[in-house]
């Protein structure tokens, strides 16, 4: 019997009731359903004063979930997508991502579109496209005091109402970079189009092996995005003697102290995306972002 996974947003009735119809379905398909809150994959933010998330990035991955999964649906926004790439990339799972909430930028299918979806899961009409991910720790000393997988971007910036920051930055066997401003992104290629496009870095297609380092607000006309191979680990230092914020994929992260550093690197489990037609995604940066459209000349008067 399949087994496929439900990865679903329990705070929204639109994607809940969605689920129910897709199991039942599915159920009458012959299937075996495993279904997950997607509240799982959102790891938080850690209290600076309690115990520290030292997990491995593992333990997102909901009970059940394992390699024999054909896939998992998820329900929900780009958040909710987010989230469910933390609790199956891990083990290899796909990921077929039908949107119920806003943009839906790393939506696959509609939900005016479900029938048609479902039918092209139960005769197993679809691909899979595969997206790199970070492990982003932060290391005092040999201790691991947080990790967590990243599918966008890890982002380390000064919390509100502090003086300028420093970045000592060292990628692979590079030599280490300063970097004054608010902030610093590290993002994949497929959160080029997210925070770090907002920072004023380039749009990078996802077939890239490459990483990109954005400042925030620099204090400098030298800094600008930087792109580099994902095959160079990044070591960034915090030299600046306030604590500072980490957030990664905006569902997750902890405080960043002077004595920490963070490490960043490309992870050995790629994020599978179940593809139901060619993927296009030039397509994609028009249709969501409005790239590529066509100059219209202004009116006469």
């Amino acid at each position: 019997m399949p087994c496929v996974g439900l990865i679903v947003n329990d705070g929204k009735e639109l994607a809940v009731k969605t689920a129910e119809i897709i199991q039942t379905r599915l159920e009458k398909a012959g299937h075996q359903i495993i279904r997950a809150s997607s509240s799982g994959g959102m790891v938080g933010f850690a209290n600076p004063d309690q115990h520290m998330r030292m997990l491995g990035y593992n333990a997102s991955v909901p009970e059940g979930f394992d390699t024999s999964m054909s896939l998992a649906i998820v329900l929900g926004g780009d958040g909710t997508v987010l989230s469910a790439a933390r609790q199956t990339a891990p083990v290899n799972v796909p990921i077929l991502t039908i949107n119920t909430g806003h943009l839906g930028f790393l939506a696959e299918a509609y939900l005016a579109d479900l029938e048609r979806v479902l039918e092209q899961v139960i005769a197993k009409e679809w691909t899979t496209e595969k997206r790199s991910t970070l492990v982003v720790t932060v290391l005092r000393g040999d201790q691991r005091r947080w990790e967590a997988l990243c599918l966008n971007e890890m982002a380390l910036h000064r919390e509100p109402l502090t003086s300028m920051c420093h970045f000592e930055i060292a990628i692979g066997r590079h030599a280490p970079v300063d970097i004054s401003a608010d902030g610093v992104i590290l993002s994949t290629p497929t959160g080029s189009t997210a925070y770090a496009l907002s920072a004023g870095g380039p749009v990078i297609t996802p077939d890239c092996p490459v990483l990109q380092l954005a400042p925030i607000a620099p204090h400098s006309l030298a800094s600008r995005a930087l792109v580099f191979s994902d095959e160079e680990p990044v070591t960034i230092f915090p030299a600046t003697p306030e604590r500072l914020m980490m957030v990664v994929d905006g569902s997750a992260g902890c405080y960043v102290w002077p004595e920490d550093r963070v490490l960043i690197r490309r992870s050995d489990h790629p994020v599978r995306f179940v593809r139901l037609r060619d993927h296009e995604f030039f397509q994609v940066l028009r249709n969501k972002l409005g790239w590529g459209l066509p100059h219209v000349a202004k009116p006469e008067r």
